[in-house]
């Protein structure tokens, strides 16, 4: 169906339309037929089984934006929509883990090279959770680093990996200077992780909440929100690729957005599937012939085209923009968020029509559809996807005013 087997576009040699990037996509999507034949597993274990793991160590998919330098594949940010949207199209859970965890090795590169060292000398394949919620945690500044303390919900793949970044203000005796947003790298023995991830959707994510108590996190070992604007960071010595000078927060929606691409694919292609080959239970009429299921294909169609050509287009254009040392300003910046939001929207939008459009078939829990219902949801869910947070934004700088988003 619908850009499901359309080539990624050319692109500079370790980008989009490269071999590397087409092999890689070509690796996922090589997958999908048994990450849905285990899809039911995986929502059954709230967490991405064992051997899902290693298939995807093995296809070598979490490290497709890790430095080269250390064995990564160092591809254009436009893999990870790409990836996900082709594991999307087996599991969303798989996929929405994947882009997770592949995207932290991207952050890595822009920390303090002692950081990156500390992590990939050990092990370049090991794994790195996240919670970037700010409020949710406390540091103080003390000699040599910052004294954490904090409680996150919402840490995808959290036990399968040895290191989380955790997102915290960092307070002073009278903030006179301001709220500072700074992102601290633990090791797994350092945070407690809570399993308290029983949901409706995104089940098999793993996703569970994540406790700090005390924690000394050395300086090098942080990064603030402030060197991921765009432009050099503390990494780009050891990282000179543009790829690691992408503005992080600005392009936040991407990382995952491919997920509810994928998601939303696969009910398009399981739908048009199902359509060509049954008849109406009342009437015996072929439900391809009737007039309604082709417009409701050409709607969701239009929807996932148009949100996959808006994901791809900005991802290639913001690496376009780090080529050339251009930092997007604030209008851009929010622009991204809103299209970010805009597009997986879209997505969630599609596959509501073809759940309605399935009639009693959405009723069952055996078979895909409800999954893929549930799963859309629970993407839309995230804030990086809430239409309202996003447009509210863009709108204010639209109208001179200042952004509320204090992360771009």
């Amino acid at each position: 169906m619908a850009g499901d087997d359309r080539r990624p576009d050319a692109g500079s040699p370790t980008g989009a339309g490269s071999d590397s990037h087409a092999a890689m996509v070509a690796r996922a999507r090589a997958l999908i037929p048994e990450l849905r034949n285990r899809a039911a597993r995986t929502e059954e274990l709230r967490r991405l089984p064992p051997q899902t793991e290693r298939d995807l160590h093995d296809a070598g998919l979490f490290r497709i934006v890790q430095p080269k330098r250390v064995g990564g594949s160092e591809l254009d940010y436009v893999a990870l929509v790409d990836c996900a949207d082709a594991l999307g199209q087996a599991d969303a859970s798989v996929a929405w883990n994947f882009a997770n965890l592949a995207s932290h090795h991207w952050m890595l590169g822009m920390f303090d090279p002692r950081a990156q060292a500390a992590v990939w000398d050990k092990d370049a394949d090991t794994l790195i959770a996240s919670s970037f919620i700010f409020p949710a945690g406390r540091a103080r500044k003390v000699d040599g680093g910052y004294v954490l303390n904090g409680h996150w919900p919402f840490s995808s793949g959290v036990e399968s990996c040895d290191w989380n970044m955790l997102a915290s203000v960092v307070s002073s005796d009278d903030e006179a200077d301001g709220i500072e947003y700074r992102i601290f790298l633990l090791n797994r023995r350092d945070y407690k992780i809570n399993d308290t991830w029983n949901a409706t959707g995104l089940c098999g994510t793993g996703s569970n909440d994540v406790r700090v108590v005390d924690a000394f996190v050395a300086e090098p070992m942080t990064i603030s929100v402030s060197d991921l604007t765009g432009g050099p960071t503390p990494g780009s010595v050891v990282n000179p690729n543009p790829l690691y000078a992408l503005p992080v927060f600005s392009l936040f929606p991407y990382v995952l957005s491919g997920v509810g691409l994928g998601n939303a694919q696969a009910c398009l292609n399981d739908y048009v599937d199902f359509a060509r080959h049954r008849a109406s239970t009342y009437n015996r009429a072929k439900v391809s012939d009737m007039q309604t299921t082709q417009i409701k294909i050409a709607e969701a169609s239009a929807k996932i085209d148009a949100a996959r050509l808006v994901m791809r287009t900005n991802c290639i254009d913001a690496m376009a923009d780090a080529r050339r040392g251009h930092v997007p300003d604030i209008a851009a910046k929010t622009r991204l968020r809103r299209d970010g939001a805009f597009s997986v929207n879209l997505c969630t939008d599609a596959v509501s029509l073809l759940f309605a459009a399935s009639g009693a078939r959405s009723l069952f829990t055996s078979g895909a559809l409800q999954r893929q219902f549930r799963d859309a949801h629970a993407v839309n869910s995230h804030l990086a996807f809430n239409f309202d947070a996003a447009g509210t934004n863009y709108g204010r700088v639209a109208l001179g005013l200042p952004s509320e988003n204090l992360t771009l």
